[in-house]
């Protein structure tokens, strides 16, 4: 019996400890609120979206901000936010992080800071029964549609200078579209001939609609995604870090990527503003 209870007394002084440890490196202004808000624009499967059985949050980061308010031992208050909102109610403390399949740009940089957790690149992709683009260069002056809320025109506009005018082609026709579902909307009714999104979203939207899309060569580029937080929270961003990195080590980190067959992007360690 007494071995029973020195036992039972030494795990639970080693959860304190342990939940000590974890929110130690957290601003003492997070800790008197005792909780973070969050970012999220849920449109973006799968990294963001909701169940549709249950209309509840799910999603990549979803899964990961859980996990990191757990090891923080703080509540994650989730607010659906617009994409172009994240970054100003960073800089004015309406947010005090962003977990949103953002990409970390030097940029935004400039704004907020990025803690690099995912990677991922921009990827062509088309109908399937479009058979008149087989390969890339196929793409050359055709209407490639995206979302403009991302750097993806911007990247869309550079490989077609590389790939197509440097070689004597017609430049793609880059389209702004008001988010990836308006993209595939107008590429089903042919105002598009092909579109262009992360990679990482590309196997979850062809297993929703199988046979509907194909996926043409590969990424464009390759591109961070980051959590962001404000440049006057260098105590949460640090906090944050840390708790990925224990993630990552445990394998915490790999199973919440297996859950949604997203491995591939996969970091061997979290970063401070890294993108390009």
């Amino acid at each position: 019996m007494k071995m029973r209870l020195a036992i039972t007394g030494a795990l639970a002084l080693l959860g304190t400890v342990t939940a000590w440890a974890a929110d130690a490196g957290l601003p003492q202004a997070i800790k008197d609120k005792g909780f973070l808000n969050a970012g999220i624009m849920p449109n973006y499967p799968p990294m963001d979206f909701k169940d549709p059985a249950t209309n509840q949050l799910t999603g990549v980061d979803y899964d990961l901000g859980m996990e990191i308010g757990k090891r923080l031992g703080i509540t994650v208050k989730w607010q659906e936010t617009a994409f172009e909102q994240m970054v100003s109610s960073l800089v004015t403390q309406r947010l005090d992080i962003v977990l949103s399949g953002m990409t970390d740009t030097a940029e935004r940089q400039k704004t907020v800071d990025f803690v690099d957790y995912f990677r991922t690149g921009p990827q062509f992709y088309v109908m399937e029964s479009n058979k008149s683009i087989v390969s890339v260069s196929d793409l050359c002056g055709k209407k490639v549609g995206t979302s403009r809320r991302t750097t993806f025109p911007a990247e869309i506009a550079k490989w077609s200078a590389a790939n197509c005018e440097a070689k004597g082609l017609p430049a793609i026709q880059v389209t702004g579209t008001d988010g990836s579902a308006d993209a595939r909307a107008q590429l089903r009714q042919a105002r598009l001939d092909a579109a262009v999104q992360g990679s990482e979203t590309l196997p979850y939207i062809q297993s929703q609609e199988p046979g509907a899309y194909r996926v043409i060569g590969e990424p464009l580029t390759t591109q961070l995604t980051g959590l962001g937080v404000s440049k006057n929270n260098p105590g949460l961003s640090a906090a944050i870090v840390d708790a990925l990195n224990a993630m990552i080590a445990d394998g915490t980190y790999a199973q919440i990527l297996k859950k949604w067959d997203l491995e591939r992007g996969a970091v061997d360690k979290a970063v401070m503003n890294s993108g390009t």
